[in-house]
């Protein structure tokens, strides 16, 4: 069991299998409220199947997903977006022939129902938020823009704002610096740690450069189980974590 404190996410025995093979298996680990937390390890390690488990796009065989108080795996995925939690896959997905404005307005919470779409008006509140966002995402001078003409590493940034503009408290991110410039993912680094001042993020990423810059602490996964978890010092001294991933 975990010890007594306010976690805002507390993933207990989490187990998942696909015919037969446990793709995660019984694993447990707790994310701080404001803390940015990566998770590394080999490829099939089961670390994007974690995030699936955590968003409700998979079923867990076994296990708990408490987020805020609340049990993750008896809800929905509309319910666990609407609880707080914002994912971001692999590859940006967009609205490339609108502009950035249009993207992050339409994401605005306000937009989401069919109710809410149909009476949707872009009044100062909705103008306002969305300035905000587009300057924390570096994208504040490219509101007209179409998004299709972004840079990739501008596209994974609209995408973050897209997520942002909702106000999740946990924010979820799969590889966000992939096929990123040095300068791009030197500003992303900068971008997550200002956005911890309000929400936690929860990071899979390969490049163990960009890891030391923006991790409070890494999680190690092989097999679908915690290896090491700690600072990234402490997990790259540990001879289990050269054995499996950092010696590769």
């Amino acid at each position: 069991m975990a010890p007594e404190t306010d976690y805002l996410l507390a993933v207990e025995g989490l187990t998942v299998s696909f015919d037969g093979f446990r793709a995660v298996d019984d694993l447990s680990f707790y994310l701080d409220r404001n803390e940015i937390r990566v998770v590394i390890g080999p490829n099939g390690a089961g670390k994007t199947t974690v995030l699936d488990l955590i968003c409700g796009r998979t079923k867990a065989t076994a296990g708990s997903i408490k987020f805020d108080g609340a049990e993750l795996t008896r809800m929905r995925e509309h319910e666990i977006v609407r609880a707080g939690v914002g994912r971001k896959f692999q590859t940006p997905s967009i609205y490339e022939d609108l502009t950035v404005f249009e993207n992050l307005e339409i994401s605005f919470p306000r937009g989401r129902s069919v109710f809410g779409a149909l009476a949707f008006r872009r009044d100062s509140e909705v103008s306002d938020r969305v300035e905000e966002v587009a300057r924390s995402v570096f994208l504040h001078d490219q509101l007209d823009r179409s998004a299709g003409t972004l840079s990739h590493g501008q596209k994974q940034w609209l995408e973050i704002g897209m997520l942002l503009i909702q106000n999740p408290a946990l924010l979820m991110l799969d590889e966000p610096v992939a096929g990123m410039s040095v300068s791009e993912r030197v500003k992303t680094a900068e971008l997550l740690r200002r956005v911890i001042q309000h929400r936690s993020v929860l990071v899979i990423e390969h490049d163990m450069g960009f890891v030391e810059s923006i991790a409070d602490k890494v999680t190690v996964l092989h097999q679908g189980r915690v290896i090491s978890e700690g600072s990234i010092a402490h997990v790259k001294a540990d001879r289990k974590v050269v054995e499996v991933y950092l010696g590769h």
